[in-house]
C-alpha cells in the first residue's frame, strides 16, 4: 500500500471567487515539487480565470495538470475515497462551493473530490474569498472547520513586503502547499522574528519617532 508520503496525487480546484491567480501559482508549484495534479476548473472559475488572468490562462493549465475533468463529471476517479492522494486545495473557494462542501451537497466534481478528502481524513484546504462577510459564510467556514477542513482566506502578508501582485500571490499558493503537509521543506517564507527582522525606519502611515 502507498503510505501517505509517498503519495504524489493531489487535487486541485479553482472555483468562481476572485483571485484565479493564486489557483495558477498553486499548480505551478505542486507540478515542480513532481506531484501529479487532479485539475477540476469549474464554469464560474473559467469566467474568472478569463476576468483576472487572461483569455488562454484555462488553456495554460491543462497540459501542466496530470489529468484534468470536467466540474460535472462525478464518475470521476477523484470521486471515489478508494483512489488514494495526498490531499486537495481549492483556490480560490467561492460561496457557493464552500456552502456545498459544509452541507454535503456533492452534486458537483469539486464538492464531491472535497467530502471524499473529509470522509477519508486528508488534508483540504478552503481558500475562501469572499468580503465582507454574512452569517451564513461563517456558518460554513465553522462547518468545514470542524469537519476537519483548513479555511485558508487569501490574506496577504506584509512582514515580506512584498514589491508586487505577484509576489502576495506567490507567497499566498506556498502557504497554502505547505499546509498540504507534504514532505518537502516549507515553500513560504517564515516571520524570522524581530530581532532578525531589518526594520523600516519609518512605519508606513505613520510619523517618524522622537529620538528626544
Amino acid at each position: 500500500m502507498t503510505s501517505f508520503h509517498e503519495q504524489r496525487d493531489v487535487v486541485l480546484a479553482v472555483t468562481g471567487a476572485s483571485g484565479a491567480a493564486i489557483g495558477l501559482a498553486v499548480l505551478d508549484l505542486l507540478c515542480g515539487l513532481g506531484m501529479r495534479v487532479h485539475l477540476v476548473v469549474s464554469q464560474s472559475g473559467k469566467r474568472t480565470l478569463l476576468h483576472e488572468v487572461g483569455a488562454d490562462a484555462h488553456d495554460r493549465m491543462l497540459p501542466k495538470a496530470y489529468r484534468s475533468y470536467d466540474n460535472g463529471d462525478i464518475g470521476a476517479t477523484i470521486a471515489s475515497g478508494s483512489f488514494p492522494v495526498a490531499g486537495m486545495i481549492v483556490a480560490p473557494c467561492s460561496m457557493k462551493s464552500l456552502a456545498a462542501i459544509s452541507t454535503g451537497l456533492s452534486t458537483s466534481l469539486v464538492a464531491r473530490a472535497a467530502d471524499v478528502q473529509l470522509k477519508e481524513r486528508r488534508r483540504l484546504v478552503l481558500m475562501t474569498r469572499e468580503a465582507p462577510l454574512h452569517l451564513g459564510h461563517l456558518r460554513n467556514m465553522t462547518s468545514v472547520t470542524e469537519m476537519g477542513a483548513i479555511v485558508m482566506p487569501p490574506v496577504p502578508a506584509f512582514y515580506n513586503r512584498p514589491q508586487s501582485v505577484q509576489e502576495i500571490v506567490d507567497h499566498l499558493a506556498r502557504r497554502a502547499v505547505d499546509l498540504l503537509g507534504l514532505p518537502v521543506a516549507p515553500l513560504a517564507s517564515a516571520w524570522p522574528g524581530e530581532a532578525d527582522f531589518d526594520q523600516p525606519k519609518t512605519e508606513i502611515g505613520s510619523a517618524p519617532k522622537s529620538t528626544a
